[in-house]
């Protein structure tokens, strides 16, 4: 029988698995399975060409009982609203894992931004915000950029809020460009919060990363940024990369400027010459060091999951790796890093973004980095101590789901105290 990838059924296992073994109270069980809240809507768009397009957008409010929802907003063709639901899922386990203040929420649009100028994007932004503002602000539900939204989207989004409101919002929108008041070191936030548990994970199974060989999937901004820094922090050799168009595989290594400078003139990596052209199924399956899958969702599944063959798997990606890839990577002792401790940078980032815009206090980047890196190595050290007294009791957990017992015992004892069940 094949393996269901829908994403939202995912998510709802992972919780199930989590709730078996740490005893949850089935109605904080049920009331943790569905989202709180789930929009979908239509924006008309004014298109380039005079016509009106008619976009699906989707916001999805997973659970608030720690704080506002948080959580990004996609701009994908392929988007659907059990992506958003199991992203909301994941952004509330996140947040709480990382101890921030904060719920989970997710939103999407059906669209190819690749096909849109900025005139498009800009009313595609707008309409967003004007259909969805009565649901977010700055202590109900703060978005920020996700795939294929940038801090230019970001922008615009803050700045219809803020007409429609009749005053500046800037703790609206995170991820904004610094000129209208984003925050240093939150461009690179969610590759150098994977950085800093790629640290902590090298040194818990005493792996050295300087020399270590890397395998990225994925050119994106997060991909981007972790091949630059996973290079010049620790010394680590990336030997394959990819997009959309395939992958390149060196020996001897991959130069990130160099890349970075092809990729920005010919728009994909298919055209890069002087290196071995590999598939994206390939990469996932070389025998690296380090395997960083950092595009989609649902890569490493039970039906590839056998052939990986890396020491660490860090999860930069929401939802990479599936329920049943997880069971088969732990018996192959697979050391896999789950998303949402791997990319919490994002939103930590993103926390103190809000907390920049709240008080109208602005830190430099190297304190953004300084306080992030305490917040993540704190969540990695309180998975690997949970990990291990299950171990110590018998049960046998893989880290993914030690990082689940935590977080949704944060989220159930907030929703107890406040007499939610």
């Amino acid at each position: 029988m094949a393996e269901d990838l829908d994403p939202f059924k995912i998510a709802q296992a992972q919780l199930d698995e989590a709730a078996e073994i740490m005893g949850l109270d089935d109605a904080a069980h049920q009331i943790l399975r569905e989202p709180m809240r789930t929009l979908t809507f239509n924006l008309p768009v004014k298109m380039r060409n005079g016509k009106t397009k008619v976009f699906t957008a989707f916001r999805v409010q997973y659970n608030d009982a720690r704080g506002p929802c948080k959580g990004g907003i996609r701009f994908h063709p392929k988007e659907s609203i059990e992506t958003v639901k199991a992203l909301s899922a994941w952004m509330t386990w996140k947040n709480a894992l990382a101890n921030i203040p904060y719920g989970g929420g997710k939103g999407g649009v059906i669209c190819d931004p690749k096909t849109m100028n900025d005139y498009e994007l800009e009313n595609l932004s707008r309409a967003y915000i004007r259909a969805l503002w009565k649901f977010i602000g700055p202590k109900q539900d703060i978005p920020a950029p996700d795939v294929y939204t940038t801090p230019q989207i970001m922008a615009w989004m803050m700045d219809e809020y803020s007409k429609i409101v009749g005053y500046n919002e800037f703790g609206v929108i995170t991820g904004k460009p610094l000129e209208v008041w984003g925050s240093e070191g939150r461009n690179n936030s969610t590759a150098m919060g994977a950085m800093y548990v790629l640290r902590e994970a090298a040194k818990y199974k005493k792996l050295k990363l300087k020399g270590a060989t890397v395998a990225i999937q994925g050119f994106g901004n997060a991909g981007k940024f972790a091949f630059d820094l996973v290079t010049s922090m620790f010394g680590a050799k990336v030997v394959a990369i990819s997009d959309s168009s395939g992958a390149i595989y060196s020996k001897s290594g991959l130069n990130y400027a160099k890349l970075s400078e092809m990729k920005s003139k010919s728009g994909e990596l298919a055209s890069v010459k002087g290196v071995d052209h590999i598939s994206n199924a390939e990469l996932l399956e070389l025998g690296v060091d380090v395997l960083i899958p950092s595009a989609i969702e649902n890569q490493v599944t039970g039906a590839n999951a056998d052939r990986i063959n890396a020491k660490i798997l860090l999860e930069l990606a929401n939802g990479p790796v599936t329920n049943e890839a997880d069971k088969i990577l732990s018996e192959k002792k697979v050391f896999d890093l789950p998303d949402f401790l791997v990319n919490s940078g994002g939103v930590i980032g993103s926390y103190f973004e809000w907390l920049q815009n709240t008080s109208g206090y602005y830190w430099k980047a190297e304190e953004v980095y300084s306080k992030l890196d305490e917040i993540i190595t704190k969540s990695f050290n309180d998975v690997a101590k949970a990990h291990e007294a299950y171990a110590k009791s018998g049960k046998r957990i893989s880290f993914r789901t030690a990082a689940y017992t935590i977080s949704v015992d944060r989220v159930a004892k907030a929703m107890k105290y406040r007499g939610w069940y």
